[in-house]
């Protein structure tokens, strides 16, 4: 099966619905992805078998070159919550996470969300880059405060986690 080709001669991403046999493919990528959290080989299976209407695969000809996975938040289900954002390095630079982002948001089980949160480090650049674009493309606001401490809930082994919200129902309501 031929791929589309972009106008430098690059296949076109394909932003699909994970399946199970993802998985190893998903988790070598995360590994490939510093400063990401490696999970285990099986962690990466389960979600994309048991959350997979809530994680994205993008593929770049037949290979993964990027990955969300996220969840509803059993409590809050107008909530969004994005676990992990990863783009291959050769794949950087091309929109995927924006891509992956949007195509997430226009699915069924995303139909009633009203907002997205993630944790970012205050040094993964990246991240913090994705989600302010993600957020100034929609004219709304990007709010982030401490929220995983250093001290109190990594014991001092990993860096601060902020939480990120971006309140969707913000652009609804100008729009209006």
């Amino acid at each position: 099966m031929k791929h589309a080709l972009d106008l430098h001669g690059k296949p076109l991403p394909v932003v699909r619905t994970p399946r199970a046999e993802d998985g190893a493919a998903i988790w070598e990528l995360v590994r490939a992805c510093k400063p990401l959290d490696e999970n285990s080989m099986y962690c990466n299976l389960i979600q994309c078998d048991h959350f997979r209407e809530t994680c994205v695969v993008a593929e770049l000809g037949r290979t993964i070159a990027g990955w969300v996975s996220a969840y509803v938040l059993p409590d809050d289900p107008a909530t969004l919550f994005v676990w992990q954002v990863a783009v291959s390095p050769n794949a950087r630079g091309r929109g995927l996470g924006s891509l992956m982002l949007n195509g997430l948001l226009q699915r069924d089980a995303c139909a009633d969300i009203a907002r997205i949160q993630t944790t970012i480090t205050a040094d993964n650049d990246a991240s913090w880059s994705l989600f302010r674009r993600f957020a100034n493309r929609r004219g709304v606001r990007l709010d982030a405060k401490a929220y995983y401490t250093q001290a109190l809930h990594f014991r001092d082994r990993h860096e601060t986690e902020h939480m990120v919200t971006i309140n969707l129902k913000e652009s609804m309501e100008k729009a209006a």
